[in-house]
């Protein structure tokens, strides 16, 4: 691609669709949109013809900043004083029988 054609582009949208209420909105894709309203309205009409869609978000791109892979070490461990963060001071409930075996009939 040239660097005129990269110029003209509109600028590229994140989406991220809520399949029910409550959930957690998921990465659908991404759209290229004028601005925000623009791509709520591209974002409906590519990603929420797919399925249930009860909410829609579009973040602009260049907006999100991310870590790297670079950063893991030490930004992303958690320090040596919040021990209490550790999982290992917790206990998950026990196994639930499920299955034919598990129904006993009287």
């Amino acid at each position: 691609m040239s660097a005129d054609a990269a110029d003209s582009q509109w600028p590229l949208w994140e989406v991220f669709v809520q399949a029910k209420t409550g959930a957690a909105h998921e990465h659908a894709g991404s759209v290229h949109a004028a601005d925000g309203e623009l791509a709520l309205q591209a974002a409906r009409d590519v990603y929420a013809r797919r399925g249930p869609v009860v909410s829609l978000w579009v973040v602009e791109s260049e907006r999100i900043i991310a870590t790297t892979p670079a950063d893991s070490p030490s930004f992303l461990e958690p320090g040596p004083e919040k021990i209490y963060r550790h999982p290992r001071f917790y206990t998950g409930p026990k196994a639930v029988k499920s299955g034919p075996k598990a129904m006993k009939k009287p």
